[in-house]
């Protein structure tokens, strides 16, 4: 069973003063339903589980009249064996796109209070158009995400000690004995092909094979294929499956911004920005925005029009390069362009599943480029990310400020400092 931090975020989410009702998000197969119905089981004298995939007819308990008091008969004559326990019972609403007054219902449910109500669904970005009422106030959303990369490495028996102490190294800026950096090392590479969504980490730890790794990532991009041709529209669905295919050859061109002549040649934003949005709003992808300039507050500097793209789980766009591409990554004999592309897409992975929003910096002349830039404590702290152990020529122009206090360059070598300029070996984005 893979232990993940998001059961933690729900038994904070139980213990609180709450009038709302929970919406998780996410991205399809990132294991929202297995960890919900786990805490449901683990917490609650009663658990009352609602799918409306599964069950479509258990859209019917939310047709007429919306009231908590009538929702709940409703219940019960589709499941005649469920028990209202009050402030012991938790109901969950599965797939929650599918039904859109059940999205409008929480709001009802939320003010009556009895029962603890968690919904969640996949798409969920896309399908509130359909929703008639959103129940603004009523419903507190919460993020889950694949596994990240502390989670890979509970999912491989490197425990919590192990990590606790490599953060001591980082804490004290002190080098890291060469065993252990080897060992992370090749942890990385192996998070990097195999990522974090949990059918593809779990078959990895139990059969510790590639191939098979891969068949399993190809069943979820497949998976994904099929919701764009399901929730896009006629004419964004081959403008949207293009957009995604292009990431990886994005990435290996080290493009400046996402260029939309990759996807197709003489093409406009106008002509695609609609797809990128939809990719954005399902969890495909994840935008990291251009600013004017890097001072905090930095979303007061975004660029809308200028943004890198990359994709929500590492290891799926490894998979789209190929499985050739995986043998390279393990054995570490990939270098040029693909390699550094794929190293800022680990850096995106594991500071979005840190919840840090990602902006990066170039000048307008391209004199200077860092990959991303963090805020900490009022302050922006520049990150750039190296393939291999090449010059930082923008991040020594950037320390040159005084209202930066330090920048992070992450290489696949050790740790070092110089002045303000940390050196942090890739794994350790992790802290940041």
């Amino acid at each position: 069973m893979l232990k993940r931090k998001f059961y933690d975020k729900l038994v904070a989410w139980k213990n609180t003063k709450k009038q709302s009702c929970l919406l998780v998000k996410g991205a399809r197969q990132i294991g929202k339903t297995f960890i919900i119905d786990r805490f449901g089981r683990e917490n609650y004298a009663s658990y009352i589980y609602i799918n409306f995939i599964e069950r479509p007819q258990t859209k019917d308990i939310f047709d007429g009249e919306l009231t908590a008091e009538e929702i709940y008969k409703r219940m019960t004559l589709v499941f005649p064996e469920i028990r209202f326990i009050e402030r012991d019972t938790l109901i969950f609403l599965d797939e929650i796109q599918e039904c859109p007054n059940a999205r409008t219902a929480l709001k009802f449910l939320a003010l009556d209070e009895r029962y603890d109500v968690i919904a969640s669904g996949s798409l969920l970005g896309i399908s509130y158009r359909s929703v008639t009422s959103i129940p603004v106030g009523y419903e507190k959303q919460m993020e889950m995400y694949s596994l990240d990369l502390e989670e890979y490495l509970w999912a491989v028996n490197y425990g919590e000690e192990k990590i606790a102490i490599l953060k001591q190294y980082f804490e004290k800026r002190e080098k890291i004995p060469t065993v252990i950096h080897e060992t992370m090392m090749k942890h990385l590479r192996e998070y990097i092909t195999v990522g974090g969504m949990p059918a593809v980490v779990s078959n990895f730890v139990e059969q510790k094979h590639f191939g098979l790794v891969q068949e399993e990532q190809q069943k979820i991009l497949d998976s994904y294929y099929d919701d764009i041709s399901k929730y896009a529209s006629n004419t964004e669905k081959p403008k949207v499956k293009n957009c995604y295919l292009s990431v990886p050859r994005q990435l290996a061109k080290e493009n400046k911004k996402f260029q939309f002549s990759v996807v197709e040649k003489k093409s406009t934003a106008r002509k695609y920005e609609n797809s990128i949005e939809w990719l954005r709003d399902a969890d495909f992808v994840t935008l990291c925005h251009n600013v004017s300039a890097p001072e905090f507050p930095l979303g007061a500097y975004t660029k809308e029009d200028q943004y890198k793209l990359y994709l929500s789980d590492i290891g799926l766009l490894v998979a789209l390069y190929g499985y050739d591409m995986k043998k390279a990554i393990i054995d570490d004999t990939l270098s040029g362009n693909a390699k550094g592309g794929i190293y800022e897409n680990l850096v995106a992975d594991i500071l979005r599943k840190k919840e840090d929003p990602l902006y990066y910096y170039r000048t307008e002349n391209g004199s200077m480029e860092i990959e991303f830039l963090l805020s900490r404590d009022g302050a922006v702290i520049p990150v750039e990310v190296k393939a291999g152990n090449g010059s930082t020529v923008s991040l020594n122009g950037l320390l040159k400020r005084e209202e930066i206090p330090y920048g992070y360059k992450l290489i696949a070598g050790n740790i070092g400092v110089n002045g303000r300029k940390i050196v942090m070996p890739l794994y350790m984005a992790m802290f940041l």
